[in-house]
């Protein structure tokens, strides 16, 4: 080992521990991309806004017993995109690709959400035996909007009509129109609103989630930060009022990662908006998440 190895490292690495690519059993892949945003810009920053947010909290995770300090992470950076979106998740789809065959789980930093259709290319063969899980205020089901029919409202109806996963689960709903209700009803889309979830509570939730993943093979969790209340999470694309607290959405999201998870993705945090709450969240969304994967799979001692 040189002393650029011993004593030099990139700064802005997510959580501060590095390993090597080889070495690594989640990887982690910033998408700075916001091209089709709509309402608000700069979910481009948000890679470096949660990396800088992860050397900041402790590690520690008490829902799952494990600290994120012993799992085998390496920080692969940021992928170089364009402003064409097809291009883009061209890319992302070719590198998570890489990331899946060399047996390691990507853990997409976004960008705005429509980046979650370029990873869920990247798995390929294994889309057919795979539930998709959004946690997002939106249903993001439109046809089209403001002339885009690949945009970050539409791309759920894209991956459902191009792609085919076994199943789409949306959890947290409150943003919708007629159009994306209908379509849903037609296509036997599932949907728990925010509404419900405070009903039956998050135990009732999560039983709900996994009685609907029980057929499926694979789950992908895609978490898009305004399904919590800009109470919570106020730098986000497109705040809705009315939205989950941070432990809700923890206890569901946990309550559902298994051995069967292939990777995760966290979107749409636009940290210009706030003084680095919501990035402060979504990191902790990544590292309890990643605990209790470790504790599924059983990598630690």
């Amino acid at each position: 080992m040189g002393y650029r190895e011993l004593f030099v490292s990139q700064s802005n690495v997510f959580s501060g521990f590095q390993k090597s690519f080889e070495e690594a059993d989640y990887v982690i892949l910033g998408v700075p991309f916001d091209a089709t945003s709509t309402y608000r810009t700069g979910a481009r920053f948000g890679p470096n806004a949660i990396r800088m947010a992860s050397l900041n909290i402790e590690t520690y995770s008490f829902r799952s017993g494990v600290d994120v300090e012993d799992l085998r992470i390496h920080d692969l950076g940021d992928l170089h995109v364009s402003m064409d979106a097809e291009q883009t998740l061209d890319r992302l789809a070719k590198v998570v690709g890489e990331i899946l065959e060399a047996g390691k789980m990507p853990v997409v930093i976004g960008g705005e959400h429509t980046i979650t259709m370029g990873v869920l290319k990247g798995l390929e063969n294994r889309l057919m035996q795979t539930a998709v899980v959004s946690f997002d205020a939106h249903l993001d089901l439109r046809d089209e909007f403001m002339g885009l029919r690949l945009s970050h409202t539409t791309f759920m109806r894209r991956i459902n009509e191009q792609m085919k996963p076994a199943a789409i689960l949306e959890v947290g709903t409150r943003a919708v129109c007629k159009e994306e209700l209908e379509y849903s009803k037609k296509t036997g889309i599932k949907f728990l609103t925010t509404h419900q979830i405070r009903v039956m509570g998050s135990e009732k939730a999560s039983e709900w989630l996994r009685e609907k993943l029980g057929g499926c093979r694979h789950v992908y969790l895609s978490i898009d930060m305004d399904v919590l209340d800009p109470a919570y999470a106020p730098a986000v694309q497109n705040p809705e009022p009315d939205g989950l607290d941070i432990t809700t959405v923890l206890d569901v999201l946990c309550d559902v990662c298994d051995k069967r998870v292939v990777g995760i993705d966290i979107v749409e945090v636009t940290p210009n908006y706030d003084f680095g709450v919501t990035a402060l969240q979504a990191s902790k969304v990544i590292f309890e998440l990643l605990a209790s994967v470790e504790k599924s799979q059983g990598h630690t001692s």
